[in-house]
C-alpha cells in the first residue's frame, strides 16, 4: 500500500497511486487519466491542504530552472523546485528573491499557493514575486497566466483549488547582502518600541517565550553595494544554530513533555542562552535557519495595529491557564498586496505564529489562540493549523466569493478537491 505523510507527521494518506511527473505534458496526461488527482510539493504544510483523495502527483522531478534573464530578473522554473535549490541557483546567476521565510524546503508552487511569507514592513509574501504561472485545469487544458490574464490575482495564491501549477515565472532582484543583528530584549521593550523597530529596518521579526518577558529580536538590513561579506563564523553557526537551536533544543522539548511544570523555568533559560550576534551574508543565508525539531504550527495574519493588543491577550492567557507552552511565539510583518486569497490582501499585517512540539497535543492551545486572533479579524496562513470555514473567510476576504466562482468554473467536479478545501471553501 502506498502512503504519504507531511513533514510534521500530523497529516497522512494512502493515495490510490503515487505518480512522479517530470513535465507539464505528463501532468496533463495524468489529469486526463484519473478522476481525482492532487499535487504535492515538499509536504511542509501543517494543514491537509495537499492531502490526496485519489492519485497523488509528487512534483519532485519537476525541479529545473527553465530560463533566466539576468537583465530583467525574470526566471522561469518548474513548480516542484525547492526554495533551497532555487536560492542557490539564483545566487549563481547574480539574482535573489526579494523576500523569504525562515525555512526553505518548500516547493515553489507549494510556497506560493499557500501564501508563504517572510517579514518586512514594505515587503510582501513570496507569491507577490510571481510574474506568471502555468496551470493545468481539470479538463487538461494548459493555461498561461500572466499579469494581464483575468485569473492572475486569483491564481497566484490558488490553494491547489484551481488546478495544478506546473511552471512559475518569478520576478527576481539582483543578489544582495543583508546585515543581520540579533539580540535579546525584554518583550515589554519590544512592544513599546514596535513601530520604530518595524519601520526602521528592512526586515524585522522577534520571538517571545511564553510565561516570561524574554524576546529575541532579528533586524536584517540591506547593505550598500561593495560591502564585504562577513558571514557568521563556522563555530558560532555550529554552536547557536546546530547545537543549541536543534540538538539541545530537541532534548529540551522532550524534557518539557515529560515535566511540563518546568517549562516556565526552561523558557526563561532558553531566552537567555542565545546572545547578541551580528554578521553580513548573502540574503538567503540570513533569512533561512535550520529547523530540525519537529513541531505543529498555527499562524494568523492580523491588522498590524492589533499587534500589541493581541500579544497582551496572549500573555494574559499564559498567566491564567494551567497549560504550559514550551515553544516561542514568532512575530513578523508584511505590507498589503493585491492577491485575492493572500493573507496580505489590501492590508498591512502582523503575523503571529504559535507552535507546539510534535509530541504534545496542540488542540487546546491553538483553539485559544485562534479565538484571540479571530477577534482581531485574523486570517490564518493556508498551510498552518486552524479550524475555520467559509463564513469566516467570506467576512475577512473581500474577494472570497469571486475566488470560489473561479474554482466553480475551472473545477466544477472538484477533481482537485479534498477535505481541507471543502472545509475552507465549501463543497
Amino acid at each position: 500500500m502506498t502512503s504519504w505523510s507531511n513533514w510534521a507527521g500530523n497529516v497522512t494518506a494512502s493515495p490510490d497511486a503515487i505518480e512522479h511527473p517530470g513535465s507539464t505534458d505528463e501532468v496533463v496526461a495524468l489529469v486526463r487519466a484519473h478522476l481525482r488527482v492532487k499535487a504535492v510539493g515538499a509536504g511542509h504544510s501543517f494543514t491537509p491542504i495537499a492531502q490526496p483523495e485519489g492519485v497523488q502527483l509528487r512534483l519532485d522531478r519537476m525541479d529545473r530552472v527553465l530560463s533566466a534573464d539576468t537583465r530583467t530578473g525574470l526566471v522561469r522554473v518548474q513548480a516542484g523546485i525547492s526554495l533551497h535549490d532555487l536560492n542557490r541557483r539564483l545566487t549563481s546567476l547574480g539574482l535573489a528573491l526579494p523576500n523569504l521565510g525562515d525555512v526553505d524546503p518548500q516547493s515553489v508552487a507549494g510556497a506560493t499557493s499557500t501564501g508563504t511569507h517572510g517579514t518586512g514592513a514594505r515587503l510582501f509574501g513570496i507569491a507577490k514575486a510571481v510574474a506568471g504561472l502555468q496551470l493545468v485545469t481539470a479538463d487538461g487544458e494548459v493555461l498561461e497566466i500572466g499579469p494581464d490574464h483575468e485569473l492572475f490575482d486569483a491564481a497566484r495564491v490558488g490553494l491547489g483549488a484551481l488546478g495544478i501549477v506546473t511552471e512559475v515565472t518569478l520576478q527576481c532582484v539582483p543578489s544582495f547582502l543583508l546585515h543581520a543583528r540579533e539580540e535579546p530584549m525584554a518583550l515589554s521593550d519590544v512592544i513599546s518600541g514596535l513601530d520604530e523597530l518595524v519601520d526602521g529596518n528592512d526586515h524585522f521579526e522577534f520571538y517571545f517565550f511564553p510565561h516570561t518577558d524574554k524576546a529575541l529580536t532579528k533586524r536584517n538590513n540591506r547593505v550598500p553595494d561593495g560591502t564585504t561579506r562577513a558571514p557568521l563564523p563556522r563555530w558560532r553557526h555550529a554552536l547557536d544554530d546546530e547545537l543549541l537551536s536543534n540538538t539541545v533544543y530537541e532534548q529540551v522539548q522532550r524534557l518539557s513533555t515529560r515535566k511540563p511544570s518546568l517549562i516556565p523555568r526552561i523558557n526563561a533559560l532558553s531566552g537567555s542562552l542565545l546572545g547578541a550576534r551580528e554578521y553580513t551574508d548573502v540574503s538567503h543565508e540570513v533569512f533561512i535557519s535550520p529547523r530540525r525539531v519537529r513541531f505543529r504550527e498555527s499562524e494568523f495574519a492580523l491588522p498590524r495595529a492589533a499587534a500589541a493588543d493581541a500579544i497582551a491577550e496572549m500573555q494574559r492567557w499564559y498567566a491564567r491557564t494551567d497549560q504550559y507552552v514550551s515553544f516561542p511565539v514568532e512575530v513578523r510583518f508584511t505590507a498589503a498586496d493585491d492577491i485575492w486569497m493572500s493573507t496580505g490582501y489590501e492590508r498591512d499585517n502582523v503575523y503571529i505564529a504559535v507552535h507546539q512540539y510534535h509530541r504534545t497535543d496542540p488542540a487546546e492551545y491553538f483553539a485559544a489562540m485562534q479565538d484571540i486572533f479571530v477577534a482581531h479579524e485574523g486570517r490564518p496562513h493556508w498551510g498552518k493549523m486552524h479550524t475555520l470555514g467559509p463564513d469566516h473567510f467570506r467576512a475577512v476576504y473581500p474577494r472570497f466569493d469571486d475566488f470560489v466562482a473561479v474554482r466553480d468554473r475551472l473545477d466544477p467536479e472538484r477533481r482537485f478537491g479534498n477535505a481541507y478545501l471543502r472545509q475552507v471553501l465549501g463543497s
